[in-house]
């Protein structure tokens, strides 16, 4: 084999080589780049992301709450106490406030209750101002869900005010008879009476979820509680005493008439007895 031969076949073994080589960078080079991720788009840990966006995802629901609280306190201090926290309402010291109810008792357990209804920013500024360096005994937390009955609201509003254009457009109609103007006279006020009625129904319940009703019950501390009753005990005592006294009196007189019925019918029985054994 001459030497032209053998360079020619060995620069063809080379360019095929290559060709070779270039084909396999190309296929394995997209496989590099669908591993590889941009850091632009990867997600720290702890970054909070994902619970921020839960956090302001709409769960559409609309919340009445309802707060119960508790608090012990000595007794002298609890007319004072709830006297305070009722004239703070009064006077918006916490914002928009409303007092719906009120009740007091004294004696050896003095309580108090107290119910309002404020904005939700004032809650646990008012909560805090009732048990200020009280014991909270108990509080608990209820929420109701308005949604649908919002919703189902809004839709009989609609109803009924369509309902309300059609028939004000039949009304106004030339050529109906006075009875069909006393039907529909009839109908749009009945109408009106049930959309007004809607109305103050959403009032209401835009009234419940803008703000939050809480009820305040003052009770003396534990210790007080138990000293009062040990005196309460005390106090039956005499009342106990004189109502079995009067319980036995009133028995002894309802048993009196049968008792002298039966000693009666007891001395006939001998006498009868005693005169069978003479004869």
């Amino acid at each position: 084999m001459d030497t032209n031969t053998i360079a020619n076949r060995l620069g063809a073994l080379l360019l095929a080589a290559a060709m070779l080589a270039g084909c396999a960078k190309h296929a394995y080079a997209p496989a590099e780049e669908s591993v590889r991720v941009p850091e632009a788009n990867m997600t720290k840990p702890g970054s909070g992301s994902d619970a921020g966006g839960a956090a302001k995802a709409d769960l559409g629901v609309l919340l009445a709450y309802e707060h119960q609280i508790r608090i012990r306190m000595p007794g002298e201090r609890i007319a004072a106490r709830a006297s305070e926290v009722q004239a703070a309402c009064n006077a918006g010291k916490f914002g928009a406030c409303a007092v719906l109810g009120m009740s007091q008792s004294g004696g050896d357990d003095p309580s108090a209750t107290l119910q309002v209804r404020i904005v939700p920013d004032g809650v646990d500024k008012l909560i805090g101002l009732a048990g200020k360096g009280e014991e909270i005994a108990e509080r608990s937390i209820q929420a109701e869900d308005l949604a649908t009955a919002v919703r189902d609201n809004s839709l009989r509003q609609d109803r009924l005010r369509k309902e309300h254009a059609r028939l004000l457009e039949f009304q106004d109609r030339k050529d109906l008879k006075i009875a069909d103007v006393m039907t529909l006279s009839s109908r749009i006020a009945e109408i009106e009476s049930q959309l007004q009625a809607a109305e103050q129904e959403a009032a209401q319940q835009q009234r419940r979820i803008s703000t939050q009703l809480v009820t305040l019950t003052f009770q003396t501390t534990r210790a007080q509680e138990n000293t009062g009753e040990v005196g309460e005990a005390f106090k039956d005592v005499g009342g106990i005493v004189t109502g079995t006294i009067a319980f036995l009196i009133r028995a002894f007189a309802a048993l009196l008439p049968v008792a002298l019925v039966l000693t009666v019918l007891v001395l006939l029985i001998r006498r009868i007895r005693r005169a069978r054994r003479k004869g």
